[in-house]
């Protein structure tokens, strides 16, 4: 029980690695709100964290939204008094080939995935007590490590999120407060069944071929499990992390064994 009586707020909590991520600091303890923009997917999150024995409270929030994020906050601090983990999941992805004719989708990868971050981070901090622990954990990807063409917008959003999370680092560490980003390859999760479906489609093969290619790029020959994210996340937001900040982990299977930097 690391987590006993933290408060932790996880944007895109509802689905994926970010339930994966509410559910481990729930068992671990923690009192977890969750943020998501879709009902469904925050009945979905309430649901598992009923199935898993547990209570979360749920708020409807878009993190490209200024006042919505201030409000949301606000409403974690009301119901526990407190806020001490903030875990910026909340992100989308899709192909921005420079021949788009439309800037539509590489503004909204940039605000949600980037400028979401930020706008959660700073109406977090204003809550985060000096000296007691506080924590930032930023999902990145291994696209934040190297491109891929086609995905030029999700890859500066994830590149984006580690100099972020370096530089904020640096900002709050006379507080106590730590930040780190985590860099996962290929999660077995709906966004990256859009990803492959898409990729498949562009390639013209189908979406299991793309699928097999895919994890030909990963040393351990599978993808990661949302699971094994959390346990990294757990392990970033204890206090067993008090000495790491400013980090980006990568949890890529090896994929990035062999890349510079």
């Amino acid at each position: 029980m690391v987590l006993k009586d933290r408060v932790a707020f996880v944007t895109g909590g509802g689905t994926g690695i970010g339930l994966a991520i509410a559910l481990a600091f729930l068992r671990d303890g923690a009192r977890v709100v969750i943020g998501s923009r879709n009902p469904a997917h925050l009945q979905v999150g309430e649901a598992a964290a009923r199935a898993a024995g547990h209570d979360l409270l749920a708020i409807r929030m878009d993190v490209t939204d200024a006042a919505m994020v201030g409000s949301a906050v606000e409403a974690v601090v009301a119901r526990y008094g407190r806020l001490d983990i903030l875990v910026n999941n909340a992100g989308v992805s899709g192909q921005t080939p420079m021949t788009d004719p439309d800037d539509a989708r590489w503004n909204t990868i940039l605000h949600t995935n980037l400028t979401g971050a930020y706008l959660c981070a700073k109406q977090s901090l204003r809550h985060m007590r000096d000296g007691e622990g506080g924590r930032i954990i930023n999902l990145s990807s291994v696209l934040g490590r190297f491109g891929v063409p086609g995905y030029t917008a999700y890859c500066a959003a994830k590149h984006g999120i580690i100099g972020f999370t370096k530089a904020l680092a640096l900002e709050v560490a006379a507080r106590g407060i730590t930040v780190n980003a985590i860099c996962p390859t290929w999660v077995d999760t709906a966004m990256a069944q859009q990803g492959i479906a898409e990729t498949a489609a562009t390639l013209g093969i189908t979406a299991e071929a793309f699928r097999r290619q895919a994890i030909q790029g990963v040393p351990i020959g599978r993808m990661v499990e949302a699971s094994e994210v959390a346990d990294l996340a757990l392990f970033l937001a204890s206090p067993h992390a008090a000495g790491i900040t400013g980090q980006a982990v990568n949890i890529c299977g090896g994929a990035t064994a062999g890349a510079a930097g």
